[in-house]
């Protein structure tokens, strides 16, 4: 069985490969399917789609993308990620939403560029956008800005003195709710999967609460595998996915070097998500649609 990555980012949020050399790099590393799912965007999804076409078409590869979302939300001052696969991503009402999403980030943006300008750097959104055109830009490409242009010595430093949240010239942004994340994924006929949930430090019955009640709210699956969990992790997981008749997911959460150590696919090294969870994640699509 080969393996499968329900999990990835590309250059239109926070990774640093192209959707198209995503596609390519999952043949290389013989997935059956990869999930693209940027962080509040669907902007590379067609890039990646296409280049999965003509690569089967020309014989030379028979990937599939999995066109997906990652939702970057809130629940009780903890950020909670919501990942939504099979999204019809061409549905107006669906891309109307995401692009309020869009502009939210750039007036926060905006904002910041200006808190970091009173303390003397020599940024604007602008220059930001410059260096990664097209792309959503997120603390990770401030990051990347500072350090190249000699104002931090490490990316570490980037976050410590200027991008961390207890710092003076962080703004958060607006974010939605899980509940809200979920109900836009089923809108569009995706499947709602809640993403890494040990990554919150809620503590099991904080976390158990919210699961029953996304749960109410329509959610689907639980990833219960992830580049980081210990077993431990993956018990917890399949347990809650158990009691709550929640479809299995897994993925490396892929950013290529702005992630460094972390493989498609494999994760740190002992990753396997098996084409059997999607599989699953297909039937339900069939059967919720």
């Amino acid at each position: 069985m080969r393996p499968v990555d329900l999990h990835t980012h590309s250059n239109k949020s926070d990774g640093s490969y192209s959707p198209a050399a995503l596609v390519d790099y999952a043949v290389t590393k013989g997935l059956s399917a990869v999930a693209l799912t940027d962080h509040d965007t669907i902007d590379g999804l067609q890039e990646a789609v296409s280049h999965a076409r003509a690569l089967t078409q020309e014989g030379l590869s028979s990937v599939e993308v999995v066109p997906g979302i990652e939702f970057s939300t809130e629940y009780e001052k903890k950020d909670v990620h919501v990942v939504g696969l099979y999204i019809s991503y061409d549905e107006p009402s669906f891309r109307a939403k995401l692009q309020e999403f869009v502009d939210s980030r750039i007036n926060r943006n905006i904002k910041m560029c200006q808190n970091l300008q009173a303390a003397g750097i020599d940024i604007t959104f602008e220059k930001l956008q410059a260096k990664t055109p097209g792309a959503v830009i997120t603390r990770a490409h401030y990051a990347a800005y500072l350090l190249e242009e000699g104002y931090v010595k490490s990316r570490q430093d980037a976050f410590s003195q200027y991008l961390g949240d207890h710092t003076k010239y962080f703004i958060p942004r607006e974010k939605v709710t899980p509940f809200q994340a979920v109900n836009l994924i089923l809108s569009a006929g995706g499947i709602p999967i809640l993403a890494h949930p040990p990554l919150y430090h809620m503590g099991s019955d904080r976390l158990e609460r919210l699961v029953s009640s996304l749960k109410d709210a329509g959610l689907m699956g639980i990833e219960a595998l992830y580049c980081s969990y210990t077993n431990q992790d993956e018990r917890d997981m399949r347990r809650l996915a158990e009691r709550y008749d929640l479809l299995l997911s897994g993925g490396s959460d892929f950013h290529g070097v702005n992630k460094p150590g972390l493989d498609l696919g494999t994760g740190y090294g002992k990753l396997f998500v098996p084409e059997e969870f999607l599989d699953k994640i297909k039937e339900a699509l069939v059967f919720f649609s």
